[in-house]
């Protein structure tokens, strides 16, 4: 590996340890920033870089962690007996919490307290929209979980096919090749 590749490498490492950290930050992209950095490398390095399938299943695992975290904190919110306002209002939290000072726990307080005032608002007493709420938590922290877990295994199939590719390839066994037997013309 030359120097440009493993400091090529090191900043695209960079930029996904800053994917991970939006795993559990809402504010900075996720698994996206991950495959951004895996596709910016592979576009400046070429066959060196990251290798068609697992550039494949880099994207495959972004589109799955999109929609699973959307899908967690609807299914959070559903399971502990919340309706669509709940599921819209802990969204419409989650935003909201996003620009207070304290993203991480403002987002969590946004999408619960989002989820209760939605509720109350569709009809629901208030123990009800409470426990809408809670739901919207939990599935906000499982869907944060799992893209956490979908930006590690990207950074490590990453990091295998750029260390597999850049690896010299090895010598031949035998230094003597099968001589090429030419036909005679008569």
């Amino acid at each position: 590996m030359s120097t440009e590749q493993m400091i090529g490498l090191g900043l695209a490492l960079l930029v996904m340890f800053v994917g991970v950290v939006g795993s559990l930050i809402p504010a900075i992209p996720s698994s996206t920033l991950v495959l951004l950095a895996a596709v910016v490398h592979k576009i400046y390095f070429g066959t060196v870089g990251v290798g068609l399938w697992p550039m494949v299943a880099l994207v495959a695992i972004t589109a799955f962690t999109l929609i699973m975290d959307y899908i967690a904190t609807m299914i959070g919110t559903k399971k502990l007996g919340g309706s669509w306002w709940g599921i819209f209002g802990a969204c419409i939290g989650a935003i909201i919490g996003m620009f207070i000072p304290l993203p991480i726990l403002n987002m969590f307080i946004g999408t619960f307290g989002g989820a209760i005032a939605f509720e109350m608002i569709g009809g629901r007493e208030f123990k009800d929209a409470t426990r809408a709420g809670l739901g919207a938590m939990i599935g906000l922290l499982a869907g944060s979980l799992g893209k956490l877990a979908g930006c590690i295994a990207m950074i490590g199939i990453f990091c295998y096919s750029v260390v597999l590719n850049t690896m010299e390839p090895a010598e031949p066994t035998d230094p003597d090749p099968i001589p090429i037997v030419q036909p005679t013309t008569q």
